[in-house]
């Protein structure tokens, strides 16, 4: 494929925002399907989630202890202890057969369902027991109020209570909560199938060894660990020399297997950037080929055959904020997850002097701190696109906004949580 140089040049940059806006017009959300809930974790429930029963569904006790009538305890002290008799031990897991009347008490675990006609549950520690010939005894000294270490009938949740909504992902939280609302099966999004191939001659397989002039491929399995830490599915197609003919067969060859297609180099302005020329080439429709931010200004989009094809920067840092800010974004869409539109923002206090200006807006990775109940935000090392190593570490962006002087540590920025 040829390249038209002027046109490598002649390009129009979007704010942010309106890039997220046109990828988001192309994307639709999956459809939805049944899993077990053991495989369930990290995925996004498609369907809305409210209590069939009360939780606890029985009186339950807090405490080892006894199962009591506060009443029969009213006059209870170290001088006049009463004593009750035992007729029953109730473990967990067994419902009691016997009722409680007046003068008596069930030996209770935690756990346990209380029996009739008990109200209270004092805890072992305050009680002493005694064999008589034909029944224990369980004496107390000290009154307790009603109710104390009982947990009622839909005390946590009451029947009907809407627990989870469609959109949420499923943790370890929402897992106990379906496991006991008998939820065995539960009905989730899709996974994303996210397509990613690299692109540069200078690239070399992880296994091999470094050659002059080479280097290894770290954006593939980076990109590849965002991509399910966002709870969709990788798929890894290699990589690919600067061959533009070569790069569009496999692309051809893949668009119809995934959901998104993501490529990693080749899309800046050098003689060597193929993917400017395979998204140039028939049947594929430029959505955009410049933001207005630093770094990752050449992040590109576009569609083909209907998929979303989305080329990010080579250089690792580049890369990750060009996923963070369109990629993670267009796939919570997909997941039909709330919001989607964009990661969460939060004002902190910037750590340290950053003295670099900007035409464009600038996005740097960083670290949250809290210091004396202060938020800070550190930039994770030099603020280059080239650097892997900033990457390491960092849970939020830092945004500069364009500035024709640095800022002292101390100032108030804002930073979007990653």
């Amino acid at each position: 494929m040829d390249h038209n140089q002027p046109d490598r040049f002649r390009r129009h940059a979007l704010q942010p925002e309106e890039a997220q806006r046109i990828l988001f017009e192309y994307i639709s959300p999956l459809p939805d399907e049944a899993v077990p809930l053991a495989d369930a974790w990290g995925r996004t429930l498609s369907q809305d989630i409210n209590a069939p029963h009360p939780f606890p569904p029985f009186r339950r006790s807090g405490m080892d202890g006894f199962a009591v009538r506060a009443q029969d305890l009213l006059e209870a002290s170290p001088q006049m202890p009463i004593s009750l008799d035992i007729i029953e031990s109730i473990p967990s897991g067994v419902a009691p057969t016997r009722a409680i009347g007046p003068g008596q008490a069930s030996r209770i675990m935690t756990g346990g369902m209380l029996p009739d006609g008990s109200d209270t549950v004092v805890m072992l520690e305050m009680t002493t027991t005694a064999e008589r010939e034909e029944h224990s005894i369980v004496t107390i000294s000290r009154s307790v109020p009603k109710g104390i270490n009982v947990a009622d009938i839909g005390c946590e949740i009451e029947q009907g209570t809407h627990l989870l909504h469609a959109g949420q992902r499923i943790g370890a939280g929402e897992s106990a909560l379906l496991a006991a609302c008998g939820y065995a099966e539960v009905r989730v999004t899709r996974r994303p199938r996210v397509a990613i191939l690299s692109t540069g001659s200078e690239l070399l397989e992880i296994h091999e060894p470094l050659a002059p002039a080479k280097i290894r491929n770290s954006n593939a399995p980076m990109l590849a660990a965002l991509i399910k830490d966002c709870g969709a599915e990788p798929v890894l197609l290699g990589q690919v020399p600067d061959d533009a003919v070569k790069a569009r067969s496999i692309i051809d060859e893949s668009i119809g297997t995934c959901d998104i297609l993501l490529t990693s180099g080749g899309v800046s302005v050098g003689d060597y950037d193929v993917m400017v020329d395979v998204l140039a080439s028939p049947g594929v429709e430029l959505l955009f080929n410049k933001i207005a931010m630093r770094p990752g200004s050449p992040t590109t989009a576009a569609t083909l055959r209907g998929k979303l094809l989305v080329a990010l920067s080579g250089n690792p840092g580049a890369c990750f904020v060009g996923f963070h800010l369109f990629v993670a974004p267009a796939l919570r869409k997909m997941l039909s997850q709330q919001p989607f539109t964009a990661n969460q923002s939060f004002k902190a206090h910037l750590g340290k002097d950053f003295a670099k200006v900007n035409a464009y807006r600038r996005y740097i990775r960083a670290r949250t701190e809290l210091k004396d109940g202060t938020v800070w935000v550190t930039p994770t090392g030099d603020d280059k696109s080239s650097l892997m190593k900033t990457i390491v570490g960092a849970d939020c962006l830092i945004e500069i906004p364009p500035l024709k002087e640095g800022l002292a540590k101390g100032h108030l920025v804002t930073a979007w949580k990653l």
